[in-house]
């Protein structure tokens, strides 16, 4: 350790750049990442926010809920499997306020406690829509209704498909979309019985099922998952090119007895040392960006998240580095110091 400090001390330009460089990219990773965790939950906070379970759709519904239609023969068949299954619909929609402007919401209405209980001619909303003015106990109205929906209560992170939630009365649902059948039945627990007619999904796979969410989601990760591959070229290349400069001297520290395997550490503590100091400010700086991002940008990252990242740049950096060291474990002393260099 203490010889690899002193030739970073030494060279500090050439292990500053390989440290700003490490510290851009895994910046710009956690930024990214962040990103794709705030676009999941703001696409589909309603179904992140309930416990793990299983989800029933209709077969021939293919995996689109909208197409899902549950009704009473279907349900109480679930029931008698599954007596404790909850049923809920969800339908794009949108509110008319007081002032005439129209408000896209995804209007959701289930039969028991998955989800905030309106009473009929009244609405519970997602506390974003008070950004738009809309207050408790204004009424909002619907081309598909003919009286209004008064404003009941906010609640906080309640968002499918990146839409406001809008919790309604059965009642007012049915009046809205003129069917009594429910779209989806979600029963908590992975290990729920099959049920003829029916197809069972995950909460992972029931989000796969929103319009957007696995492209969104695909496209981000990629970006996360080339960027670590990145940083693991960088870590092999900088450190070949450092290694192939320093050819000379690791023969002659071979020659006076200094062992192939203490030239691995040294690589591998300032390998060390220049992940750990980019990383830190990375993660500070990524936390920060949490706090003076802008209220309308979904930006999400906890620090487990960044902690896991954090673990994987060190493992990259350790792979990619040693990687170039294999060139240290083939270093002959008298060739090496016959071909000069540093």
């Amino acid at each position: 350790m203490k010889m690899a400090w002193k030739e970073m001390m030494k060279f500090k330009t050439r292990y500053v750049v390989l440290g700003s460089i490490i510290f851009l990219i895994s910046l710009l990773t956690m930024i990214i990442a962040g990103l794709a965790n705030g676009l999941s939950y703001d696409n589909a906070s309603l179904i992140k926010d309930i416990p793990e379970g299983t989800f029933y759709m209709e077969a021939e519904a293919e995996s689109q809920y909208n197409f899902s239609g549950l009704d009473e023969k279907k349900r109480a068949e679930i029931k008698e499997a599954v007596p404790e299954a909850a049923f809920f619909s969800i339908q794009m929609g949108e509110l008319e306020s007081d002032d005439g402007k129209r408000h896209g919401v995804a209007i959701v209405n289930s039969d028991g406690s998955l989800f905030p209980q309106a009473e009929e001619g009244e609405t519970i909303l997602d506390a974003s829509m008070m950004e738009s003015a809309i207050e408790e106990d204004e009424g909002l109205t619907n081309r598909l209704m003919d009286g209004e929906l008064q404003v009941e209560s906010f609640v906080e992170q309640q968002k499918f498909s990146h839409s406001p939630v809008a919790f309604v009365d059965r009642a007012d649902f049915e009046e809205m979309y003129r069917t009594d059948a429910y779209q989806i039945a979600f029963v908590e627990g992975e290990d729920a019985p099959a049920v003829a007619g029916l197809e069972r999904y995950t909460n992972d796979e029931f989000m796969n099922t929103i319009p957007s969410y696995s492209a969104e989601q695909l496209s981000l990760n990629m970006i996360v998952v080339f960027l670590f591959i990145i940083s693991g070229m960088l870590f092999g290349i900088f450190f070949y090119m450092i290694n192939v400069q320093k050819i000379a001297m690791y023969g002659i520290l071979k020659a006076v007895g200094v062992k192939t395997a203490t030239l691995f550490r040294m690589m591998w503590a300032q390998m060390a040392i220049i992940t750990t100091i980019a990383l830190i400010l990375s993660v500070g700086l990524s936390q920060l960006l949490a706090l003076i991002m802008p209220g309308g940008m979904p930006y999400m990252l906890t620090a487990g998240s960044a902690s896991m990242m954090s673990l994987v740049f060190i493992i990259i950096g350790f792979a990619g580095s040693s990687v170039s060291g294999i060139q240290i474990s083939r270093v002959e002393p008298m060739q090496a110091i016959n071909q000069g260099g540093v």
